[in-house]
């Protein structure tokens, strides 16, 4: 059994599953999975030959698997790219939050042709505003989505205006602090003749957060759903790994990328790096600060 869990909780987490897709679900074995620094994870072998993609965490954090479990699915929703269906989320003995999740087997070969123009699909989805039905969590970070007519005023208030009070809580260098908020209050020199439509966003579109299945479909999973700039998706997918030249080609074809995005990309990743501050601390510290500094510079 997964370490710290029971054979009781496994056995809920079946019943849970059996009830919600009206089927025999019987416990065989759990694989525990590594790699994951906000949940832990498992897959459930169960006796009828299934599996299922299981992650676990604290009871208090039911509502972040909800908001996960909403958003994989609005990203299914749109038809556009494959991502894991949720099946069931709750609270199981002895007092553990977990969201079971449709099991894809990841082959890792990824078509980035596919995936560019999947994601541009995705994109191509609107709304009528920035935002998103509920918050959701940036990792474990909460991360709020009240509707916004205007996305400049949204991503000061909402992304960097709420990392940089988490930040300022946590006891940031104040000169980092004072970059940002420079930063923030200078925001329109980045738009100049670029408005962006709401696209639908996976949100946290990192490498670790894409992959391809058997038949080299393109999957998208763990995302901080909310209606953006499209180029925020593409961004993260500069900072932490790379689907390659050819992928963003690729995307530029099917959705031709505004100039302008050479540097809002840095700008849309101070987001993720002041997140990665407030969750990991360390380097990301400096790291942060000279983004800023750079922003400040480009201006």
């Amino acid at each position: 059994m997964h370490a710290n869990h029971t054979p009781v909780f496994w056995t809920e987490v079946c019943t849970a599953l059996a009830q919600a897709q009206d089927l025999e679900c019987t416990v065989q074995r759990v694989q525990p999975l590594g790699g994951g620094c906000i949940n832990e994870a498992a897959v459930l072998h169960t006796q009828q030959g299934q599996r299922f993609f299981v992650k676990l965490n604290q009871a208090a954090r039911l509502g972040m698997f909800e908001a996960e479990a909403l958003g994989l699915e609005a990203l299914a929703a749109a038809q556009a790219i494959r991502v894991p269906k949720p099946l069931c989320w709750g609270i199981a003995s002895p007092q553990r939050a977990f969201l079971a999740l449709e099991y894809i087997e990841l082959s890792g070969r990824l078509d980035a042709v596919r995936f560019a123009e999947q994601l541009a699909q995705l994109h191509r989805h609107s709304a009528a505003a920035f935002g998103w039905v509920r918050d959701n969590t940036l990792g474990s970070t909460p991360q709020p989505n009240p509707w916004q007519a205007d996305w400049i005023a949204f991503f000061r208030t909402q992304r960097l205006g709420h990392q940089w009070a988490l930040a300022q809580r946590r006891g940031a260098d104040t000169a980092m602090l004072a970059e940002v908020e420079a930063l923030q209050a200078r925001l329109e020199a980045f738009f100049v003749g670029y408005a962006p439509e709401p696209s639908l966003l996976h949100g946290d579109l990192w490498s670790g957060n894409w992959g391809a299945d058997a038949h080299h479909q393109p999957v998208i999973y763990d995302p901080a759903v909310y209606f953006g700039d499209r180029e925020a998706d593409l961004a993260m997918m500069e900072l932490f790994g790379s689907p390659g030249s050819a992928f963003f080609r690729a995307y530029d074809a099917a959705w031709p990328i505004d100039p302008g995005y050479a540097l809002r990309k840095d700008l849309y990743n101070l987001y993720h790096l002041l997140n990665h501050f407030n969750l990991f601390g360390g380097g990301y510290a400096q790291q942060t600060l000279l983004q800023a500094r750079r922003l400040l510079a480009s201006l």
